[in-house]
C-alpha cells in the first residue's frame, strides 16, 4: 500500500496526506507508514482531532506505549499520555511538564538501558509566536562527519545520566526527584549504531544526559561531545516545525535530537504526547547496559 507524503521545506521530514489518525488503520497502512518513518525520522499529520484513547491506539500500532519516569506529568485520565503544557490547575499547580522557556537539544529516554524511542506529540493549544520544535538528523550528521571525528566516535561508548537532565528541571519536589533518581541509574550506550532496515549508521548522544565516554579522560570526552553537538545541529541537518493546532508529529529518538524554541509565558501552550517501545528488528533502538 502506498502512503502519500511530501517533503517539508526540502528537509528530511515528511507530511503525510489523507490519513485520519482517529480511524482504525489497516495493517498495510501501518507498514507503509513505518517504512516511510524509517527513512525520514519525522512524520507530520495535519488537522487531526483525537481523544486520548485514540492517540494511545494509533501509538500502539507502532509500539508498546511507555509510561515515562515523570509520573507527575501524566494525564490524570490516561497514564500513557504525557501532558506538555505551561497551564496550571485551580490550586496553581502545573498540570504537565516542560511548560516554559527553552528546551535544549536532547533525545528522549537516552538515560535508560532499553529506551522507548518512538514518540508522538499532538498540539491542542499554541502560543501566537514561538514554541517551534526542531529536530536534528543524526544519520545525516554521521554521514557528513570529518574523518577525524568519525574515528573518534566509532566503537566508543557514552555514559548517560538522568541526574544531569534533572538539574535543568529545577524541581522543588524532592520526593519526586529522589524517586526518579532511584529509577534511572546511569547507563552506557554506543555512540554509533546502525539502522536494522536502512543499514544507515547514526550518532547516538544527548547533550542533556551524556556525561562522558568510557575509557576517555573527562576533559577529552567533554570536548568531543561538545564538538559533536555543534556539528550535528547545523542547519543542514535540522528540520524546524512551526506548529498548527491539530498537528500530530511522530519521530524516532533513535537517530534524532530535538529542541523547542522559547515563547511568551503568558501565552497558553497545551500538547499531549505518547512514548512507544519500538521493535528492535524494525527500528534503531540503542543497545544499552547499566553503568558499573
Amino acid at each position: 500500500m502506498q502512503v502519500e507524503s511530501r517533503e517539508i521545506d526540502g528537509s528530511f521530514a515528511h507530511e503525510v496526506v489523507g490519513v485520519r489518525l482517529w480511524e482504525r488503520q489497516e495493517a498495510a497502512a501501518i507498514e507503509a507508514l513505518r517504512d516511510l518513518w524509517a527513512r525520514c525520522g519525522v512524520l507530520v499529520f495535519r488537522r487531526q482531532i483525537l481523544t486520548e484513547d485514540e492517540l494511545v491506539a494509533i501509538s500502539t500500532a507502532f509500539g508498546k506505549p511507555e509510561r515515562i519516569a515523570r509520573s507527575d506529568w501524566a494525564s490524570p485520565y490516561t497514564p500513557e499520555i504525557t501532558v506538555i503544557s505551561n497551564l496550571k490547575d485551580a490550586a496553581a499547580r502545573p498540570i504537565g511538564g516542560l511548560g516554559l522557556g527553552e528546551v535544549e537539544w536532547h533525545t528522549d529516554q537516552s538515560y535508560v538501558a532499553d529506551p522507548a524511542t518512538g514518540a508522538m506529540l499532538y498540539a491542542l493549544e499554541l502560543p501566537r509566536n514561538g514554541g517551534a520544535t526542531s529536530w536534528a538528523n543524526l544519520q545525516r550528521a554521521f554521514e557528513a562527519l570529518p574523518d577525524r571525528l568519525r574515528r573518534a566516535v566509532e566503537g566508543r561508548t557514552g555514559i548517560f545520566s538522568y541526574a544531569k537532565r534533572l538539574a535543568g528541571y529545577q524541581s522543588n519536589d524532592r520526593a519526586v526527584t529522589d524517586e526518579i533518581r532511584r529509577k534511572t541509574p546511569d547507563v552506557l550506550h554506543p555512540l554509533v549504531h546502525r539502522h536494522p532496515v536502512t543499514g544507515r549508521k547514526a550518532l547516538y548522544f544527548d547533550p542533556t544526559t551524556t556525561t562522558g565516554v568510557v575509557d576517555m579522560p573527562d576533559k577529552d570526552a567533554a570536548g568531543l561531545l561538545a564538538e559533536l553537538a555543534a556539528f550535528a545541529t547545523q542547519p543542514q541537518f535540522v528540520y524546524r516545525h512551526r506548529w498548527q493546532v491539530g498537528d500530530v508529529v511522530m519521530w524516532d529518538n533513535g537517530f534524532l535530537l530535538h529542541r523547542r524554541d522559547d515563547f511568551d509565558p503568558a501565552e497558553r501552550r497545551f500538547l499531549k504526547r505518547t512514548t512507544m517501545l519500538l521493535p528492535r528488528e524494525r527500528h534503531l533502538v540503542p543497545a544499552g547496559s547499566l553503568a558499573a
